[in-house]
């Protein structure tokens, strides 16, 4: 699998990185890697872990629950304060947060898993479908 990533201005002097990626589940593996290597930059490796389960889970729901050929993964820094890690499909239907998923369940946690470990979390659609972000704060001046 080929795939490229580009950095990209982003209003604060961080750059953005962005990705597309093929919609299955081997995508992890260059996802984690683009979400450390951004927290890297940043001086943000404290929120490597947290960033990687994330975009896992974020990237699951989206192999999982679409049927788009590729998703759209960027990781941006707004501002000072935290990091966003989205994940962009061609799919419409809107993730929602369950809270019946059982100890014996083997799926339905992953929206509980990114509200857990976010700050915020939220979903933008657009005409060519959405994307769903979480947001990790970090201290300011990092």
């Amino acid at each position: 699998m080929t795939v490229t990533a580009t950095a990209r201005p982003t209003g604060t002097e961080h750059p953005g990185y962005t990705q597309t990626l093929p919609r299955t589940a081997r995508s992890v593996v260059p996802a984690r890697s683009l979400v450390r290597t951004a927290l890297g930059a940043w001086g943000l490796e404290h929120l490597a872990d947290t960033g990687a389960l994330v975009v896992t889970e974020l990237l699951s729901n989206s192999v999982n629950h679409t049927r788009t050929c590729s998703v759209r993964l960027t990781v941006t820094r707004p501002s000072e304060t935290f990091v966003r890690i989205a994940v962009a499909d061609n799919s419409k239907a809107i993730p929602m947060l369950r809270t019946t998923a059982g100890d014996s369940d083997e799926t339905g946690r992953g929206l509980a898993i990114i509200d857990a470990l976010t700050w915020r979390w939220g979903t933008d659609l657009f005409h060519e479908g959405k994307r769903v972000w979480g947001d990790l704060k970090c201290e300011a001046g990092e």
